[in-house]
């Protein structure tokens, strides 16, 4: 068994990011405070100021992510008087001019989702998770999310055409073909960029908790074992608690003091004797 280095920082992530070496995180995942929210809190970083807030963070995390590194960021726009809020959509290209390569975009169903409307909408049930990357050269290690092959392929593979058989372009032009075939007895495929996880409905200590189920995905994709995770909006803990039981190595920024010992609590496990912790107070 390996030494696990967990290190719960606290103070504003501006400040915090520029102790860590050049080119040293392997993933960063993390869910900053969306814009107007969480007042009493963080604030609440108005839409129009977001992005202004935002890109000297990102700028450090450019810097600190290694080459072969992915950053994945929970966000999620708002809607105004009838309108969604193009605040999301304006950091997007602000992180590609910035440097980064916008690779992928997840979305995370929350599955336990209730319903509910809006004179002019209904409840959102989705949350983006945007990946962004230094290069395109970026670890991943796709075998570590494969999901049982489902019940579609009962009746999709059952009688396959000739077409089915064979790699063909596409008839739309997208250029991607298929060969439908590549599925027969196959127990595991791979998953889509949707992924499924209830949202933690009873959490009295955080009001903005993600599931545990969500950094997992992302560090098992990502990441192997002794990498280095890194979430600057840590919050309760969620991110550095899960990589910790993953035998990462991880650092947690957080800026309220209530949180930073309540992320010392849940990432202090009898289970893990070798873990190691660090603090340091900016």
């Amino acid at each position: 068994m390996f030494n696990i280095s967990t290190k719960i920082l606290q103070g504003d992530s501006r400040d915090v990011l520029k102790t860590l070496p050049d080119n040293s995180v392997d993933l960063v995942v993390t869910s900053p405070p969306y814009a107007d929210r969480r007042k009493n809190t963080y604030g609440g970083i108005v839409p129009e100021k977001y992005v202004e807030w935002f890109l000297p963070i990102s700028e450090e995390l450019l810097r600190s992510l290694k080459p072969t590194g992915t950053f994945i960021l929970n966000i999620k726009e708002k809607a105004d008087n009838g309108e969604r809020n193009a605040y999301v959509l304006e950091l997007i290209l602000a992180l590609r001019k910035q440097g980064w390569l916008w690779t992928e975009e997840f979305i995370w169903h929350k599955k336990n989702s209730y319903p509910g409307k809006w004179p002019n909408r209904f409840r959102d049930s989705w949350e983006r998770l945007l990946q962004f990357n230094k290069t395109r050269n970026f670890n991943m290690y796709q075998e570590a999310v494969m999901v049982p092959v489902g019940d579609w392929a009962a009746g999709r593979l059952k009688n396959l055409s000739e077409t089915d058989k064979a790699r063909d372009n596409s008839k739309s032009g997208s250029g991607f073909g298929k060969n439908v075939s590549n599925w027969l007895n196959r127990d595991m495929v791979y998953p889509t960029n949707v992924v499924r996880f209830a949202t933690v409905c009873n959490n009295k200590n955080h009001s903005a908790t993600f599931p545990e189920e969500l950094p997992e995905w992302f560090i098992k994709l990502f990441t192997k074992e002794r990498d280095t995770v890194l979430d600057p909006f840590l919050g309760s803990g969620t991110t550095s608690k899960v990589a910790q039981r993953m035998g990462r190595h991880s650092i947690g920024i957080e800026i309220m003091p209530e949180y930073v010992e309540l992320a010392k609590a849940n990432t202090t496990s009898k289970e893990t004797p070798l873990f190691i912790k660090s603090e340091m107070t900016i």
